[in-house]
């Protein structure tokens, strides 16, 4: 299958592109320069080229506190995007998998959200990824929207690379201990997307496993718990373990408010798409391995 993944470099493009080839498929990728996904002609351009039979969109403006300043460059690539190629795919009679995130919600709520659940987004980042979802959907009803939290992965710039870089600086470490959630491996969701395309490419508009589901890791923890996860093995490793301190939110202020609950259900993604969530312990190791192996990564 020809599979259009919009974005190059970013942690689940990185992890899906070699996926995608060990599975058979014929993989393009595209990202700026080269590639403007708010551009309507570029995006007809790559299509009318390649000719895809199916396209992942692992392309977003996650920068969470900037977003409140470059609000029209957030909705640009994360609601303007998504839209283009919803409607581009349409045209093809091809589906795509996007990923969005657990920001769409205020945090408010005291259990898991699930998809039923009214998004309600605080900031823009979240805002905008909404929007996203909604115009997607709509240009391109055959979509699969994976909603996704705290992603990590041994690639870019993330929590586990974060706290292993500021563990050799410090001897003690705060850590943000009310804010709770899953942190997911985007080698996890990038397994997703390849083993969901297959099914996509044959099943038809109404069919249950489009729309959107959410899928992070498990079992749910906090930064702080997932910390004390990362030190722990990375001292199994010969590397260094900061004393760590939990915090609350207030005591770390951002420009944009995060969610408190970040915790996502994802019962449908087990019981509609056959994908469990994956043990994020078990990715931490994974990753960890990597980036022993490799601490340029």
């Amino acid at each position: 299958m020809r599979v259009l993944v919009i974005g190059r470099t970013g942690q689940i493009a990185t992890e899906l592109l070699p996926r995608l080839a060990a599975a058979g498929h014929d993989p393009l990728a595209l990202e700026p320069p080269d590639f403007d996904l708010t551009d309507a002609a570029q995006v007809a351009g790559a299509f009318e080229r390649f000719r895809p039979e199916a396209v992942v969109n692992c392309a977003a403006y996650t920068a969470v506190d900037k977003a409140e300043e470059q609000r029209a460059m957030a909705f640009a690539v994360n609601a303007t995007g998504p839209r283009l190629l919803g409607e581009a795919a349409a045209g093809a009679g091809i589906p795509v998998i996007h990923y969005s995130t657990d920001y769409v919600f205020d945090g408010a709520k005291d259990t898991p959200y699930a998809e039923t659940d009214a998004p309600d987004p605080v900031g823009a980042y979240g805002a905008s990824k909404l929007a996203g979802e909604l115009l997607l959907h709509l240009a391109q009803p055959r979509s699969v929207t994976l909603r996704t939290a705290w992603v990590c992965s041994p690639h870019g710039g993330n929590f586990v690379k974060t706290m292993l870089r500021f563990g050799k600086e410090r001897p003690e470490m705060r850590v943000v201990a009310d804010q709770h959630g899953a942190p997911t491996f985007a080698a996890d969701l990038a397994d997703a997307a390849v083993t969901l395309l297959p099914r996509l490419a044959s099943a038809p508009a109404g069919d249950p496993v489009f729309g959107v589901t959410h899928l992070t890791g498990a079992p749910y923890t906090t930064w702080h718990g997932f910390a004390e996860a990362i030190f722990a093995a990375a001292a199994r490793r010969g590397q260094p373990a900061p004393k760590l301190t939990a915090i609350g939110t207030a005591d770390y202020p951002t420009p944009a408010r995060r969610p408190t609950n970040s915790r996502l259900d994802c019962s449908r993604a087990a019981a509609v798409l056959g994908i469990p969530p994956a043990d994020w312990r078990e990715g931490l190791e994974r990753c960890l391995d990597q980036l022993m192996k490799d601490p340029a990564a």
